[in-house]
């Protein structure tokens, strides 16, 4: 009955918006060829084997290699490196217009061109070459495992109004394998990365909501229709999946045009690479051969769906505690939440209250029961606690662990490390102490807890329990911080030491408060080279006239390179990445100018590009203390640094924010508001829907936020505030 209710609402949803699969998911012509290779990419050779191509043509493939043992990668690379200078030194010979006496390979490549080939397009096609390794063997693999989650897939697309046919994007991102890692640092069967990731679901080290097939599932439909909402078109929603919302929204802004074939063919975004440019193709290829399964490889057997449900833990509980009471294995339990990270598992961490356990469908009908029988000696009425140490100059990993007896790879878990040979001062360690040792813990971390008079406020703090572990009094701590509701303080915030002689905040935190417009900075204060100052606090106009509507974000600024030397090539589109979901242009235009975002000022600007406030005010023709306006551009000088640099610092800074942020909110939806007269947009967003204004911003990045006539339709993300295991949902009052 079940699946007969998903197939009507499959049928019922249509594509989308009415559009037929070829309306929503067109292929250009000048697309085919693209779509054509990555189709013999997924059904022609295996990762024993792979393609020698032009980068820019892909209807050009000069070579099909295969490695006849399983070789090394250095092996592979040497061999790939022989065959690409072969063809090389052929395109080279070609260019200097010998058309006569060819050799064979020589005529061969040839013969893969037009027969008007310029010498010109030869010579540039021989620094073209690359290397595409196959994967047949992963794509049957996927087909395979698509039985296990497309039912429920399917069912999330059709319950959202979404297409059918974006059930097989994990064919391009993972081979429908939950337990995919790339390089970058995404997980999952949809392969988020972090900072995405934070905006739909909880990824902290005791749950990582990204490993699981259910929930990511849910968040990677969330994240593909707030693309949709934005840029209305699947071609490009599919493509800034990959490459950012921001960039596609500014391909359409150079070309006026949202049409796939023509954004891939003159796109020229510094990061809009071979990737990026080939995603939508190799979707697009992936529909063409799932839905011919049996035309590229026979008769398949696909795994049987997943036969499971879900029970929310009543208490808080070790793994081990919950799989005795439900006559399973732990192994068994595990291999079913993956989104339970090493740390529950090992014991440091107990299974969230309320947490969805998904569990056999014959096992989650008894749990209920089970969990009654649970001991009250082996429930808890909370989670263990998280301490932390600051790491200093000169400490490594290893002598952390051994300063509070616990062992390196509990280190290393606990903190989600990739390697246990790096860290960098000032970073926050969790230490993954147990019940028994919290007492040590808290004396142990007294020092630590605060540096230099100052402490910085972690996730599950109060006022009372920073009083209790600084000594002093919840009065003393509230006095000398100027808190006027002890109950919002926030992950980051830097609180001073009652009695402590230390005069400020350190100068690379503040508090800020999000508002609508900002005033002009100072001349900003100069720093440590490796840190970027953020802005002075400052009000919109309404909250200067109600105090009482603060919504205050405390954040620690991202760190930035010191100097050109240290900008890495791969930081750039790595932070773009991590920025996917965000829509906002952080990039510098042809003519060296910038769109004002929020939360950002001249003082901002002018340390990223290490000259003064006032060189800026001149170029701009801005008087001393105008407000830069959010969505003004305004003119750089890049005499200093260069645009890399400054769009990764920009970036790190609008990171540094995000993930303060994300790591206490994620949306749960995106709400249609439409403005009636007499309404203001800030009282709605801090009043009714309770949302910060540079995030409502990013949801409605080409609207003028200060002039919104009535009738005009704003998207307000619905907060879901995550609150210890559980997530509540923000209905109204404030954020706190």
């Amino acid at each position: 009955m079940r699946h007969a209710v998903v197939a009507l609402l499959l049928i019922a949803a249509g594509t989308a918006k009415g559009q037929t699969p070829e309306e929503a998911f067109p292929i250009p012509q000048s697309l085919q060829a693209a779509v054509d290779f990555w189709t013999r990419v997924y059904t022609e050779v295996d990762t024993q084997s792979g393609f020698i191509h032009d980068s820019s043509n892909l209807g050009v493939i000069y070579h099909t290699v295969r490695f006849e043992t399983e070789p090394t990668p250095r092996q592979r690379r040497r061999e790939v490196q022989r065959l690409t200078q072969q063809y090389r030194d052929v395109l080279n010979r070609l260019a200097e217009g010998s058309r006569s006496g060819l050799s064979t390979l020589e005529a061969r490549v040839l013969s893969l061109w037009p027969a008007e080939v310029s010498d010109a397009e030869l010579k540039t096609a021989a620094g073209r070459l690359r290397f595409q390794l196959g994967q047949a063997d992963r794509f049957r693999a996927g087909l395979q495992r698509s039985g296990q989650w497309k039912p429920y897939i399917e069912q999330v697309l059709a319950e959202r109004g979404l297409p059918r046919e974006l059930v097989v994007l994990p064919h391009v991102e993972s081979s429908f394998d939950p337990t995919a890692y790339s390089k970058v640092g995404a997980a999952g069967m949809w392969q988020f990365t972090r900072s995405t990731g934070l905006r739909y679901m909880r990824i902290d080290h005791i749950i990582d909501e990204r490993r699981d097939p259910f929930l990511s599932t849910l968040a990677a439909a969330r994240l593909l229709e707030d693309n949709y909402s934005v840029i209305q078109s699947w071609p490009l929603a599919l493509t800034a999946y990959n490459h950012g919302l921001a960039g596609m929204r500014r391909a359409v802004r150079m070309h006026n045009t949202r049409d796939i074939g023509t954004i891939v063919a003159n796109y020229t975004g510094r990061t809009f690479g071979f990737a990026s440019r080939n995603f939508y193709a190799a979707f697009a290829a992936a529909l063409e051969v799932d839905s011919n399964a049996e035309k590229y490889f026979g008769s398949l057997r696909l795994d049987p769906p997943s036969d499971t449900s879900t029970i929310e833990v009543p208490d808080y509980m070790t793994a081990g505690t919950i799989a005795r009471s439900l006559g399973l294995a732990v192994s068994e339990v595990r291999q079913l939440n993956p989104a339970l990270m090493d740390s529950v598992w090992a014991g440091d961490k107990y299974v969230p209250k309320g947490f969805a356990l998904r569990l056999p469908a014959a096992a989650a009908a008894q749990a209920a029961t089970a969990f009654d029988r649970v001991p009250a000696t082996e429930r808890f009425a909370a989670q263990q606690p998280d301490e932390y140490h600051r790491v200093r100059r000169g400490e490594t990993l290893s002598g952390i662990a051994a300063q509070y007896r616990i062992s390196l790879a509990a280190l290393v878990r606990a903190n989600n490390l990739r390697s246990r040979n790096f860290i960098r001062e000032g970073q926050m360690l969790t230490l993954p102490i147990r019940g028994s040792d919290q007492a040590t813990a808290l004396a142990a971390t007294a020092v630590v807890a605060a540096v230099d008079g100052e402490y910085v406020v972690r996730r599950g703090d109060s006022v009372a329990l920073i009083a209790r572990r600084l000594g002093v009094t919840e009065q003393q701590l509230v006095a000398t911080n100027s808190i006027r509701n002890k109950n919002r303080i926030y992950p980051g915030q830097v609180l001073k030491v009652p009695g402590s002689d230390q005069g400020s905040p350190a100068a690379d935190t503040v508090s800020v408060v999000l508002a609508s417009n900002e005033t002009a900075a100072e001349e900003p204060v100069r720093v440590a080279a490796a840190t970027v100052p953020a802005p002075p606090p400052v009000l919109a106009p309404e909250l200067e006239r109600a105090p009482e509507l603060e919504i205050e974000l405390l954040q620690r600024p991202a760190e930035a390179a010191a100097d050109e030397s240290e900008l890495d090539p791969s930081a750039l589109a790595s932070m773009q990445a991590r920025l996917a979901a965000d829509p906002s242009d952080y990039s510098i235009d042809a003519d060296q100018s910038i769109e004002v975002q929020e939360l950002e000022t001249l003082g901002h600007y002018a340390d990223w590009l290490q000259i003064r406030t006032q060189r800026l005010r001149d170029i701009n023709g801005l008087s001393f203390r105008q407000a830069v306006v959010v969505g003004q551009r305004i003119q750089l000088d890049l005499s200093n640094v260069n645009a890399e640099l400054f769009e990764q610092r920009r970036m790190a800074y609008q990171e540094g924010i995000q993930e303060s942020f994300f790591s206490a909110y994620q949306i749960a939806e995106i709400r249609d508001h439409v403005i009636r007269a007499g309404e203001s947009l800030w009282l709605l967003a801090q009043r009714t829907y309770n949302v910060p204004v540079w995030l409502l911003r990013q949801y409605n990045p080409d609207l003028d936020l200060d002039r919104i006539n009535p009738g005009t339709i704003v998207k307000f993300p619905r907060l879901q505030r995550i609150n210890g295991g559980t997530s509540q949902v923000s209905t109204g009052g404030e954020l706190g």
